[in-house]
This record gives C-alpha cells, sequence and structure tokens, in this order.
C-alpha cells in the first residue's frame, strides 16, 4: 500500500475500530465492508484492525497518557489507536503515519481534531522512553489484555501464564489438512513443494505453511483437495475412534471443518448439527466443495425435542460454545468484548449441552468433548463434574497420548479435547 493510500486505511480502520470498542464484532464489521465494496484492500484493513486490537490495553493507554481531553470524540481516538498501531508496526515511516493520520481527519469530517492528533502522536515519537516507564506496571496495558483473562490466566498455569498471553498477541499459524479422499499426504505436499509453498508437517498429519496465504492460492483447494484448519482443531476427529458404518453426530457443527475431517476419514453416517440458519448453510457449502455428504439441520443441540429421532448414535462430537480464549489471536475483539461473567454463563451452557446429548448417546458409544478455550472453568471443570453426575460416564485417554488442554503455540492454536465413553 502506498504512503498516500495510508490516510484513507487508517480512516476505514478507525470506523471498525470504534465500532468494534462500542460493541460490535469485528467479524461483523469485515461482513459490512464487504457490502460496502470498501475502497482499502483487505489485506490492510485486517491488519490495522486486527493490529490495533491485539495491542488494545497499551494503545488505550499511551493516548490516556498523552492526551489532555477529558471526553475525546470516539472515532479521533480510534484513529489515533490505529495510527500508533502503524507506527509501533514498523511498516510505515514515522513521518508518513503522523502526515496520513493528519489527513484521515479530513477524510472522517474532523477537521478540528487535526491539532491534536498530530500533537498526541508527536509527543509519542518524542516521549517514548519516558511513556514505557510509565505505562510498564499496568497489566492491561503491557499484556495487551483484560485484567480479568490475566488474573484467570495466572490462577491456571502459574508457570506459563506469560506465555499464553503472549502466544494471544502473535499472529495465528496457518494449517492444512488434505482430503485423503482427493490426494495423498505426501502427494500434496510435493505439489506444494513444486510451487514453492514451504510448509511441514506438524501435530500428526497437519501441514503448517511457513507463510500464511489466501485459501484460494492454493493448489487444489478448488477442486476439494485441501481445506483450512488449525493443527489442534484437527485432533478431534482423529479422536473420535471412528469406525466405519457408524452414527455420528457432529452436534455444534458449522462451518463444517470438524464434520468434514470425519468424513475424509472414514465412512460414516453423519448428522452435523447447528443452531444458526446462516452458519449452518455454510457447512453444506464446504462439505459439497469436498465432495461429502452429510444430513444438515438447523436446530439447538441440547433442545432433543426439536431434531433427534430417537435412535441413538455411536459417536458424538460436542465442539461446544466456549469464551474462545484458546484462538483470541484469531479474533483480537473478542478479548475485550467478553467479560469475565461470560465464562461462567459459557460453563453453564456447556453442562447442559453435555446432559441433554448424554441421552442421545447409546450404550457403549463416545462423546468427545470439544472447546477452544484455555479456562479450566469451560474445559476440565466441566468435564469433571458431568462424569461425577452422569451415570455410566467414564473418562477415557486421547488417542495420541497428549493432554487434554493444548495451549496456543507458533504451530496451533490452543484447545481442550476430553473423550468420555458410556459404559453399557
Amino acid at each position: 500500500m502506498s504512503a498516500h493510500a495510508l490516510a484513507g486505511a487508517l480512516r476505514d480502520a478507525a470506523r471498525m475500530v470504534a465500532r468494534v470498542a462500542a460493541g460490535r464484532s469485528l467479524a461483523a464489521e469485515f461482513e459490512r465492508v464487504a457490502e460496502d465494496a470498501a475502497e482499502t484492500p483487505r489485506g490492510a484493513l485486517i491488519d490495522l484492525t486486527h493490529g490495533t486490537l491485539r495491542r488494545y490495553g497499551r494503545v488505550q493507554r499511551i493516548v490516556r497518557e498523552l492526551s489532555r481531553l477529558e471526553h475525546s470524540d470516539p472515532l479521533v481516538e480510534a484513529l489515533l489507536w490505529c495510527s500508533l498501531y502503524a507506527l509501533e508496526s514498523g511498516r510505515y515511516a514515522e513521518y508518513t503515519v503522523v502526515d496520513q493520520a493528519v489527513r484521515a481527519c479530513a477524510l472522517l469530517e474532523k477537521w478540528n481534531a487535526k491539532g491534536y492528533v498530530n500533537a498526541v502522536l508527536r509527543g509519542f515519537l518524542r516521549g517514548r522512553a519516558m511513556l514505557e516507564s510509565r505505562i510498564a506496571a499496568d497489566e492491561e496495558a503491557h499484556y495487551q489484555h483484560p485484567r480479568w483473562w490475566i488474573d484467570l490466566l495466572r490462577a491456571a498455569y502459574p508457570s506459563g501464564w506469560e506465555q499464553v498471553l503472549a502466544a494471544g498477541n502473535s499472529h495465528p499459524p496457518m494449517a492444512l489438512r488434505v482430503n485423503r479422499r482427493r490426494i495423498g499426504l505426501a502427494d500434496y505436499e510435493a505439489r506444494l513443494a513444486a510451487e514453492g509453498i514451504a510448509a511441514r508437517r506438524v501435530a500428526g498429519d497437519a501441514l503448517l505453511l511457513e507463510r500464511a496465504l489466501p485459501a484460494e492460492r492454493l493448489p487444489g483447494f478448488a477442486a476439494g483437495e485441501v481445506s483450512v484448519q488449525d493443527a489442534a482443531a484437527q485432533r478431534a476427529a482423529v479422536s473420535l475412534d471412528l469406525v466405519a458404518g457408524q452414527r455420528v453426530l457432529d452436534a455444534c457443527a458449522a462451518p463444517g471443518g470438524k464434520s468434514a475431517h470425519i468424513l475424509e476419514l472414514v465412512d460414516v453416517a453423519l448428522t452435523a448439527l447447528d443452531a444458526d440458519a446462516a452458519r449452518a448453510g455454510r457447512i453444506g457449502r464446504n462439505l459439497q466443495r469436498l465432495g461429502l455428504a452429510a444430513s444438515v439441520v438447523t436446530a439447538d443441540c441440547s433442545q432433543l425435542g426439536q431434531w433427534w429421532d430417537g435412535v441413538p448414535f455411536d459417536r458424538i462430537l460436542a465442539d461446544v460454545p466456549c469464551s474462545a480464549s484458546g484462538v483470541a489471536r484469531r479474533h483480537p475483539d473478542m478479548k475485550w468484548l467478553r467479560r469475565a461473567q461470560d465464562v461462567a454463563a459459557f460453563a453453564a451452557r456447556q453442562a447442559a449441552i453435555l446432559d441433554a446429548l448424554w441421552q442421545a448417546l447409546g450404550a457403549g458409544g463416545k462423546l468427545l468433548y470439544v472447546t477452544c478455550s484455555v479456562f479450566p472453568q469451560e474445559n476440565e471443570n466441566v468435564v469433571e463434574a458431568f462424569v461425577a453426575r452422569a451415570a455410566g460416564a467414564r473418562r477415557l485417554p486421547l488417542a495420541d497420548g497428549r493432554p487434554a488442554q493444548w495451549l496456543p503455540e507458533a504451530g496451533h492454536d490452543g484447545f481442550f479435547h476430553a473423550l468420555i465413553e458410556k459404559r453399557a
């Protein structure tokens, strides 16, 4: 992106970040931008919005330290946050960012804010060392997560909480899942190498790209040879202990990645369920691209009367709604939109889902409980309480022999898996 285009990008990013600060999700903002056909390239918007929100606690504190205004315009505040990220990203010359941020004031019709924006940004450039010492004790600014989130991780992982927070601020990895029904893993690795795309195997058969790229540019993507799926998420299908001919339920299936993986591995009768009609529609489209088929149903999995025919399932995948704390780097707005009380609310919902789905699991069947959370309140605590109260429930070791909780790191996101058997 040219230096002169930066003003427009800052304008568009500031509008989006301001809406997120007011309570909208970043995903909804990108849907709106797609509909409006914004002038700024999507890649530039992703960089500015995601980068700013990953540093949200930090840039907020910097503006508070430098501003003399008690009540600033929310849009101007968001412009300053995005501009501070642009300055710290190293992608642009410092004078360019300051100049383009001032120009963005005019594009936002905030002409009276030009001097203020110029003063704050130049104040940051002049006083970085002093600012760092002043904000060092502010945990939200330093770790760039809400304080309650920091406290939960510190209690859960006394020796590793800082690494989890650091991972939450990093760029997410891009992993691939090869559709074995279309092409062999080694053959697809060779295709990537032939096109100069560096990748290596991680966590079993997942392929981790050295550099992310648009899915449409992956060889064979349109033909259904490969899908984008995090390496930790790929653990679900292989942990279900699937056997051909089984009746299988994916209870919270959208957008369909785990459903597809199940069908790529074994011939089963799969029901893919999701409560959101729009998201359920994506399941069918994803399966169609991969040449797979399942019964796709829109219903709340905890309301058995809405969808269950009374015939027990042999396997159930319960990838339940959660805080998504293990994938925060993919949705940097989410950690600021969540509240401390949400974790307990999710845990209650997760317990209700388990109690309902247990009724639909046949004797001798197995249920895999999955979250993309790193909070024990949604993971071990929920599973332990369920096994203690559910008749015939027994926790089993996972097929790969590894712990249930995977924390986010360079090669994968944070996921939790627990396999529970219903004894006859």
